[in-house]
């Protein structure tokens, strides 16, 4: 397998974790991001028990589930479990069972109804780890560009060529449309999410406007707002929630939306190459989401927002850490300089620290609390447990 190439240790540390403490364990994240390669090898490496839901010899095995599940040992693994969701019931009543001698690790390819699902009937019962495609800390900083161009499905990030990635991106894309959403239970036409989809590109690293999204779709609000949360659902797309409080100022209080994989993001703008995005007008937002992700992955935390006022102030990211406030600025130029709004960011919201992160070489201090971040730094420095203090 060429997914074998990157080693994923943190992943497997994270999916051995949760088995350890939970008598269910769930992997989501997006087709192609690799579950079921590690899946395989924890199984391998247990002797597990393999049903994969998509393959017709699996299935019929489970004509009994209930019956056929309790006779098995050990670690059992089942791929593919949006295909038969009522499964998470009978796994409720396993893992409430003493004389069951078997963990489970269940896969699938996240929507809201599978996580609502699984959290309702498991809840306190299951560990979800959710996986991306790759990231920095896998791949290696000195290919950071390669990863911004391509992003981190593994199949797009190691292809031979950029057109063969670009290829594997836009048959993604038509598979998810055609196939993976209707096998989710959604009924919208793949050329309607499809149009949605391309307009959030565009809107990508701005704030979310219901209103807007539905007069350009000639629907409702609340229907654009589905769509938004059927992509989120999926690891699509991210919905950057909004920090506000009482600074006696006007804030944002809509999220900022992002296209959560760089290279998808690049093939729905018809971005092939390095030349065109190079030259493309969303080259700036592009780089704003690609370090967004990379920075919640490194820190692997949903405790992370934006901020911004009416009058302008604003900050691309804020990660809580403990009781710190930690900012970011993120900019594509190679020698960063301070802002007005960054000063007046680091104020009102009282951050111990604020980053601007850029792709130049350097990483070197800008003010008292403030640092300009080279990307190449990024893993080492959000992998010191005091690297707010630096």
């Amino acid at each position: 397998m060429l997914i074998l190439m990157v080693p994923r240790d943190n992943y497997l540390r994270k999916i051995r974790s949760a088995l350890d403490r939970s008598p269910v364990a769930a992997i989501l994240g997006p087709r192609q991001s690799g579950k079921t390669t590690l899946a395989r090898i924890i199984a391998d490496a247990e002797n597990a028990s393999y049903l994969d839901l998509e393959n017709p010899e699996d299935l019929s095995r489970l004509s009994n589930p209930m019956l056929f599940l309790k006779s098995l040992s050990g670690l059992v693994v089942i791929d593919e479990i949006q295909r038969r969701p009522e499964l998470f019931e009978i796994l409720r009543v396993l893992a409430d069972d003493s004389e069951c001698r078997a963990r489970f690790l269940v896969l699938g390819s996240a929507s809201p109804r599978l996580i609502k699902g699984a959290s309702e009937s498991l809840a306190g019962r299951i560990a979800f780890v959710d996986l991306s495609g790759f990231d920095l800390s896998e791949v290696g900083t000195a290919e950071y560009h390669k990863l911004w161009l391509r992003g981190g499905f593994p199949l797009a990030f190691l292809a031979t060529e950029d057109s063969k990635s670009c290829q594997w991106r836009n048959d993604f894309i038509r598979t998810f449309l055609e196939r993976d959403v209707p096998q989710l239970g959604i009924t919208i036409p793949a050329e309607t999410l499809r149009r949605f989809w391309t307009m959030v590109s565009h809107y990508h690293g701005q704030v979310w406007n219901a209103a807007e999204f539905a007069r350009s779709l000639g629907t409702a609000e609340a229907t654009a707002r589905r769509y938004l949360d059927i992509l989120s659902g999926a690891y699509l797309v991210r919905q950057l929630p909004s920090w506000f409080e009482n600074l006696r100022k006007r804030q944002v209080k809509s999220p900022k939306i992002y296209v959560r994989d760089s290279g998808l993001l690049h093939a729905l703008l018809g971005v092939r190459d390095e030349h065109d995005l190079a030259g493309h007008p969303k080259l700036g937002a592009s780089w704003e989401g690609f370090a967004v992700e990379q920075i919640l992955s490194l820190r692997d935390t949903r405790d992370a927002y934006f901020w911004a006022t009416h009058t302008g102030a604003e900050l691309d990211l804020m990660i809580l850490s403990g009781i710190r406030r930690i900012g970011f600025e993120i900019k594509y130029t190679e020698a960063p300089r301070t802002t007005r709004s960054m000063h007046i960011a680091l104020n009102d919201l009282q951050l111990d620290r604020l980053y601007v992160l850029h792709p130049g070489q350097h990483t070197y201090p800008l003010d008292k609390k403030i640092t300009a971040l080279s990307i190449r730094d990024l893993q080492q420095q959000t992998s010191d447990p005091n690297w707010q203090e630096n």
